[in-house]
């Protein structure tokens, strides 16, 4: 499992960084977020539900059902969309409440 960081959406602002579980996300040089052990992700999505900028995506391996699935989130104030992208290029949306993203 395992997050990948578009540095070109990255702001630098943090916010991902500041709730990372594993401790795993700092900054750069550049003052933009990575991923210092990416074999390490436990897979939270923590960092993706933070992300106001959609700079993080989450691959979704055959292990967790997703055939190859990138999962991102889209802000929109107190909607969260969670962006499911298959390998065909295929979309499916789905929103939540923002403060109930953390419920299941």
């Amino acid at each position: 499992m395992s997050i990948k960081i578009d540095q070109e959406k990255c702001t630098g602002c943090g916010k991902c960084r500041s709730v990372c579980p594993g401790s795993l996300l700092y900054k750069d040089e550049a003052g933009k977020t990575v991923n210092r052990f990416p074999r390490d992700c436990w897979g939270c999505t923590a960092c993706l539900k933070e992300c106001r900028f959609g700079a993080i995506s989450y691959f979704l391996g055959a292990d967790l059902g997703g055939r190859g699935t990138i999962l991102h989130t889209r802000d929109e104030g107190e909607k969260l969309n969670w962006i499911f992208i298959k390998p065909s290029g295929q979309e499916k949306v789905i929103t939540v409440c923002r403060n109930k993203a953390n419920q299941y």
